[in-house]
């Protein structure tokens, strides 16, 4: 195995990914398929406790429950990596929750990487972790991060000294692996793509609003619109 050393080597990495009521499952889930690929890692899913949580909307019927394995008092100190997911509607109620806001605010101060995907950047931001960094969110909200003090920057994943962003949902993966390439090297990094077979190859290049047609990157802007709306006003407050 020595051959392989830089591919199967290194020291533990504890990461911790805060998790909450209606977070969007694929913010999770992405980066999560790519930790889980790490060797000799902890990962936390926490939460205020240990009570399984539903992510998207109650009325949505096909909800996948998940359930936290360290909570806010529990969770270990100096994480390697402290992620934050996205998802509506459970953006907005984290960026006015004083309990998930000072424990972001206190687990940053020793976080060797503060991070997040999605909307989950907006949280972030909220408890005063973005403040003159670059920081990328989904397309829809990036220019919300103004009003929490971050420079809104466009791109798949965005690194600005150690607070790394990823865009929209799918993004998490991308941003996955860079993480991965970071706390390893980016040769562990390729072994993790090549294991999850990550090669993209989607049926319609309408992946971002500069690429989509004109009407369907509007169509999501006006879907969209109360949304963006109501995240500044929440980022105002």
């Amino acid at each position: 195995m020595q051959r392989y050393a830089s591919l199967t080597g290194g020291s533990k990495v504890v990461i911790g990914m805060l998790v909450y009521p209606g977070m969007f499952l694929q913010d999770l889930v992405g980066p999560l398929a790519v930790f889980e690929a790490l060797m000799n890692r902890d990962i936390h899913l926490v939460w205020k406790n240990l009570e399984p949580i539903a992510n998207e909307k109650p009325e949505h019927k096909a909800l996948i429950p998940v359930t936290p394995t360290s909570t806010f008092k529990d969770c270990p100190k100096n994480l390697d990596v402290l992620f934050v997911p996205g998802g509506v509607p459970g953006t907005l109620t984290m960026m006015e929750d004083p309990e998930v806001l000072a424990f972001l605010a206190e687990q940053g101060k020793t976080a060797k990487y503060i991070t997040s995907v999605c909307t989950g950047s907006l949280i972030l931001g909220a408890a005063g972790l973005l403040n003159g960094y670059k920081a990328t969110s989904h397309w829809v909200t990036l220019n919300v991060l103004a009003e929490l003090g971050a420079i809104p920057t466009k791109g798949r994943v965005v690194v600005d000294r150690n607070r790394i962003t990823g865009g929209g949902v799918t993004a998490g993966i991308d941003f996955g692996l860079k993480i991965v390439a970071m706390l390893r090297n980016e040769d562990y990094a390729k072994a993790v793509q090549l294991y999850l077979e990550y090669n993209p190859e989607p049926p319609f290049d309408a992946g971002s609003p500069e690429k989509a047609p004109p009407v369907v990157t509007q169509f999501l802007n006006d879907m969209f619109a109360e949304l963006v709306k109501t995240s500044k006003q929440t980022a105002k407050r």
